[in-house]
């Protein structure tokens, strides 16, 4: 169970901008390491297919070990962990270059995820323990406005600092250690986990709210496939690759925007209508992608509306899940949600891969296409039915019945 919300104004926000230091450093970890991988292993020979399948490994890892880290958390502390996942994060980070072969580069993807996934996992814990449940959708939004800022740092210092060479990824390393500071500093308010509290029942979670955890599924396919598989993308379409790894900021800048607005809106209409209009515009830009890629500025501001849309899925989702469970369930809602997250990054990057060596290069947007369509059909389904997971909390006694 987590301890009580800190009990002065200062106290939270020193709190909430230590957890949301946590978020941006994984945004950067995330969408620095994904592009700038993705283009060594292009240098290296390696297939579109073979690329998606190391960027999944990290999936696999963050569904290895993010069931484990409240339990970790409870017995280690909460500070102490997230300062070690942040160390090891960074020299597994130089790690890459270091060691440059992709034969290393599985077992250093597994580990670095590893740590990213429990920084993740320990982040939205704090974030959601510390903040007033008056203000919870606000500091969603500026959660997910961080965590985007975080995505949109990772490829513009790979336009800056370019792909080869140890800078990008000492660059990474070093705002890891810095993001340390804040952390530090809020030693004195840190979350504590009981170590009764905080099981992972995944099943039990789909079933209370299908259309909300799906939502951390679909996002994660979506978003991880994306930014691995698009900077290559751009280099078939004819794009040089610092130009091919920046269309990745569009995406992440797009997520700053919308973030916000999209949340605020959120929790003010019905949530599921929010997921279907989101998934629906997310299929429909994937579409217009082949069209786009013919002008650099098309294609850069469609990926940056489609992006801002789609991004909100993941927003939107863990806004109703933590409406939806309280208590001493909340820290395993919060890691079965980056759970399945984590289970759509280790779907999406080979799926969109495959993709696009299969019809090249536009099977790259049509594999987006028709997840995005598949999700909008599980919640129109599930608006049509009036079943809650999307729009509303389930009743009490309902949550009670599926998680005990």
């Amino acid at each position: 169970m987590l301890a009580p919300s800190p009990p002065s104004d200062r106290d939270r926000f020193t709190a909430i901008a230590a957890a949301i230091t946590c978020v941006a450093v994984v945004g950067i970890g995330l969408s620095l390491s994904i592009p700038l991988l993705s283009l060594e292993m292009e240098r290296m020979g390696a297939s579109g297919a073979m690329i998606g399948l190391n960027t999944a490994v990290g999936g696999f890892a963050s569904i290895l070990t993010v069931p484990f880290v409240p339990r970790l958390a409870a017995r280690v502390g909460v500070l102490p962990l997230l300062l070690f996942s942040i160390g090891l994060g960074a020299a597994l980070l130089v790690g890459f270059k270091a060691f440059y072969d992709l034969a290393w580069w599985f077992p250093l993807r597994l580990f670095f995820s590893a740590t990213l996934g429990a920084l993740f996992v320990l982040s939205e814990f704090w974030i959601t323990q510390a903040a007033a449940p008056a203000r919870r959708g606000l500091v969603m939004g500026i959660y997910a406005t961080v965590l985007a800022l975080g995505f949109a740092i990772g490829p513009g210092l790979l336009v800056l600092l370019g792909t080869e060479g140890f800078a990008p990824y000492l660059a990474g390393a070093a705002l890891f250690v810095v993001a340390a500071l804040p952390i530090v500093l809020a030693r004195g308010v840190s979350p504590t986990i009981s170590r009764e509290g905080g099981s992972v029942r995944f099943l039990a979670y789909l079933r209370l709210a299908p259309a909300a955890t799906l939502a951390a599924f679909i996002y994660g396919a979506v978003e991880t496939g994306g930014f691995a598989i698009l900077p290559l993308y751009g280099l078939k379409v004819g794009f040089d690759a610092q130009t091919a790894a920046g269309l990745v900021s569009a995406v992440a800048l797009g997520n700053v925007l919308f973030a916000i607005p999209v949340g605020w809106l959120a929790d003010r209409t019905d949530r599921g209508l929010v997921l279907l209009a989101a998934s629906i515009v997310g299929a429909l830009g994937a579409a217009l992608i082949p069209a786009a890629s013919a002008s650099l500025p098309v294609l850069v501001g469609l990926l940056f509306l489609w992006g801002g849309v789609a991004g909100t899925l993941y927003t939107v989702g863990l806004a109703h899940l933590g409406a939806s469970v309280r208590g001493p369930d909340l820290a395993g809602a919060n890691a079965a949600f980056v759970a399945l997250y984590s289970a759509g990054l280790m779907v999406g990057p080979p799926m969109i891969g495959a993709g696009m060596d299969l019809v090249v290069p536009q099977g790259f947007a049509w594999t987006l296409f028709a997840m995005f369509a598949a999700y909008a059909v599980i919640v129109g389904v599930n608006i049509l039915r009036g079943r809650p997971g999307a729009d509303r909390p389930a009743p009490p006694e309902q949550v009670e019945r599926l998680l005990r």
